[in-house]
């Protein structure tokens, strides 16, 4: 489960929604790190209705991609935050590598792998990497 939630109920109007969540970087977190982005959804939906149906599907599954890439290529915690924009959702996954991610050939021999990065790029809008010293954020925008 997450080790610091920060979330605001009754939003003030003109407020955009957001939400930040820190996970220790377990397997378990990609799960916890969709909980949090659904609720997140369940929220701004209430505020405001996406467009289309499957915007939700999509930053589900974008944040489940970037989780899962945090677990399995930075050592030690991540952290998750999402905040509407005027027209979408801004989703930022800050990790403990340097490394940019980079695509990686699609392998369908069943060995996994190569598709999120690809994924990612189709599904947002915008995607966008900053290393810092101590890691990388990677910002996406997804439609609402």
């Amino acid at each position: 489960m997450a080790t610091e939630r920060r979330w605001e109920r009754g939003l003030p109007s003109g407020h955009l929604p957001e939400r930040a969540s820190r996970f220790p970087g377990e397997v378990h977190n990609v799960t916890d790190a969709r909980l949090d982005a659904e609720r997140f959804l369940e929220d701004l939906s209430e505020v405001t209705p996406p467009a289309a149906p499957e915007h939700w599907d999509d930053i589900l599954l974008v944040v489940t991609e970037l989780a899962a890439n945090a677990i399995q290529y930075a050592p030690g915690p991540f952290e998750l935050r999402l905040r509407q924009t005027f027209d979408g959702v801004h989703v930022v996954v800050h990790d403990t590598s340097t490394t940019p991610p980079a695509p990686r050939p699609f392998r369908p021999d069943g060995g996994g792998g190569g598709v999120g990065w690809h994924l990612i790029h189709t599904l947002c809008d915008q995607v966008s990497v900053t290393t810092t010293d101590s890691g990388k954020d990677i910002h996406v925008f997804l439609p609402w």
